[in-house]
């Protein structure tokens, strides 16, 4: 007899339909699975075996042939554990399942007939809708996953007997059901971090408050325990929420990475991203042999913050540099290409020189030569990909030891959603979201200055020996600065401050 089954592979955060086709064949004895299967699914046999057995049920001492259509397509891992059983099941008279071309089943199979959870499910539920399947059978800890998906029927089973009772019994199992907009409005405003609680560093939070708005990478440079860590922590909390939208997306690439706990539907901030320097350039944008996204994907529509930017290896730091660009990363193989979203805030700090000190602080004991092999890490072009510069003092005792607190994150943020609703307004039609994502075209029309500004402007350009990209980083920032305080154009005090965020363009840091 012949059955299929209905499962489904991911395909960068993307999933496809996959077809098992069961044959059981009276004409000899065998277990055949063909279909390009990597070795975890070739291994499944073994614990479908024992999990049948210990729900007294067995695998037929018969010619078995299972196939996964598309037979070109790599399939991997062993969420297909669950599909293959049911189908050995029903193709072998077992079990009765007449309506089963209706679900997508998927989950790991233990040897005692439970399920453990998958990666990848929501992209896996959102296929499922679109094709028309009535539901999707899952182990439990995934369903709250999938039930961001509307339209589509989530089935939760902690164990195998449950899916064949569910089939052949018509014993129900339980559907699971979220009412996604009520639960994200209830947490998408929750943070673990508020900027009330830093001390001093007011010039820090505006450039904070700047980047925020526009969309802008910054770097901060200062002396060790300045708060360089502790600002770059509290940025999520001033960005603009997550959109419905940007939520699903975010979650996509979390639940292909295997990264969204049982107890989590749909994320509800935006991430933050703080890989170790000791990651690799594969880990950081993503790769290996089966292709999985990496930090800066995981960073997607929240912030990468790299801690001690220099001790980096320079040839993962320069592996950014197109992501950085086209916000998004793609990964090639002899037999396929997947593309991984990557449109992250990248925020960056840094000592000032080897010792961690100014060159102009008594504690600074680096020469001149340490010192510029320390920045020399940091290649020109990537740094013109950093719009915002800003040195960080260490806080003096006075500020540390105040009793008034800073201000709070939700007054900042009301502050940067002002400023994104005008920039919304701005780039209505295009595919724009803030001011950092504006092209050389957009940077003519919307960027114009006046004698003055255009005056200024150019003598920076000329004292401090500018990029072309940093020229047009400059007229990004100021357009943000103008933003923030409502302003229709730029204004010289406007260019003046975002001259300001260019510390290691400066005469200083190049000596």
């Amino acid at each position: 007899m012949l059955i299929k089954i209905y499962g489904s592979a991911i395909h960068g955060v993307a999933a496809q339909t996959i077809t098992i086709e069961v044959n059981v064949d009276t004409g000899g004895v065998g277990y055949h699975l063909v279909g390009l299967p990597d070795n975890a699914i070739k291994e499944s046999s073994y614990r479908i075996s024992a999990a049948l057995k210990n729900v007294g049920l067995k695998i037929p001492g018969k010619k078995i042939t299972i196939n996964m259509a598309p037979a070109d397509l790599r399939k991997e891992g062993s969420a297909y554990d669950l599909s293959i059983a049911i189908g050995i099941l029903v193709a072998s008279d077992q079990i009765l399942a007449e309506n089963i071309q209706d679900y997508i089943i998927m989950g790991e199979l233990s040897l005692d007939g439970s399920l453990h959870p998958i990666k990848g499910v929501l992209p896996i539920a959102i296929q499922a809708r679109e094709e028309g399947f009535k539901g999707i059978i899952l182990p439990k800890q995934n369903t709250r996953e999938a039930a961001v998906v509307e339209g589509l029927d989530v089935y939760g089973a902690d164990n195998i007997k449950e899916v064949i009772d569910f089939f052949n019994e018509g014993i129900p199992i339980e559907k699971v059901v979220l009412d996604i907009k009520k639960e994200f409005q209830e947490k998408v405003n929750q943070f673990p971090f508020d900027f009330s609680e830093v001390k001093g560093q007011e010039t820090a939070k505006r450039a904070m408050e700047v980047a925020a708005a526009g969309g802008h990478n910054i770097i901060l440079i200062g002396p060790p325990g300045s708060g360089k860590t502790m600002l770059a922590k509290r940025v999520p909390s001033i960005l603009p929420p997550l959109t419905l939208k940007e939520a699903l997306e975010t979650t996509k690439i979390h639940s292909v990475a295997g990264k969204i706990g049982t107890e989590t539907s749909l994320m509800t901030i935006r991430p933050f991203r703080s890989p170790h320097h000791t990651i690799s350039d594969v880990a950081l944008v993503g790769g290996g042999s089966y292709p999985q996204p990496g930090e800066i994907s995981l960073a997607h529509n929240g912030v990468l913050f790299l801690d001690e930017m220099p001790e980096f290896k320079r040839t993962v730091l320069e592996v950014m540099r197109q992501p950085l660009e086209d916000r998004e990363v793609t990964i090639s193989r002899a037999r396929f290409t997947v593309n991984y979203p990557a449109s992250f805030m990248l925020i960056a700090s840094m000592n000032p020189s080897p010792s961690g000190y100014f060159p102009d602080d008594p504690n600074n004991t680096s020469s001149i030569m340490e010192m510029q092999r320390y920045m020399n890490k940091l290649s020109g072009p990537l740094l013109d990909r950093i719009d915002i510069h800003i040195e960080i003092q260490k806080v003096e005792f006075d500020q540390l030891t105040k009793k008034r607190s800073g201000e709070r994150s939700e007054d900042i943020r009301k502050r940067v959603l002002k400023a994104r609703e005008i920039q919304q307004e701005r780039y209505e039609g295009l595919e724009i979201s803030c001011n950092a994502q504006i092209g050389p075209r957009q940077i003519e029309q919307f960027c114009a200055l006046d004698g003055v500004s255009f005056s200024l402007i150019k003598l920076a350009m000329d004292k401090l020996n500018l990029s072309a990209r940093a020229y047009d980083r400059i007229l990004k920032v100021a357009r943000t600065i103008a933003d923030l305080e409502e302003s229709e154009n730029i204004l010289s005090q406007h260019i003046s401050e975002a001259i300001q965020y260019r510390s290691l363009d400066r005469e200083f840091w190049n000596a």
